[in-house]
């Protein structure tokens, strides 16, 4: 009995420990397009210190903090603004439009003025990773 129960130990060990050196499950939905697209510029945390932000001027935001420079409140509509290529005036911002997150499906969006607009699904849906970043 006490061999039997040795054995199931090790045996669990043993796929612990295969688990532990499994490769970890790639990013997929949002998550994916935000590591392809936005990491590189704001990090993976967000926080605008990805390795391609050094020397950039503007930095890049950081992501993390948008709710709170905005009274508490999640940005939506200036997010969903930045992701489509509308800048708001800031000429000089780095932020490219990524036209692969253009295509595909369309959701109907409000767009901040009480409309729904036919939106790039994929834009949405990274707008809505962006807000789970927030601190």
């Amino acid at each position: 009995m006490r061999a039997m129960m040795m054995a199931g130990a090790a045996g669990l060990a043993l796929a612990g420990l295969v688990a532990a050196c499994a490769p970890e499950a790639a990013p997929t939905g949002a998550a994916r397009d935000y590591a392809q697209y936005c990491a590189d510029c704001h990090g993976p945390a967000g926080r605008g210190n990805g390795p391609a932000a050094v020397g950039m001027t503007p930095a890049p935001s950081d992501l993390t903090q948008l709710a709170a420079n905005a009274g508490g409140v999640y940005p939506a509509p200036r997010v969903m603004g930045q992701l489509v290529g509308y800048t708001m005036g800031r000429s000089e911002s780095h932020m490219p439009v990524f036209e692969t997150l253009r295509e595909g499906p369309v959701v109907m969006y409000d767009d901040g003025s009480g409309q729904r607009v036919a939106t790039p699904a994929r834009l949405v849906a990274l707008a809505d990773y962006i807000r789970t970043l927030q601190r």
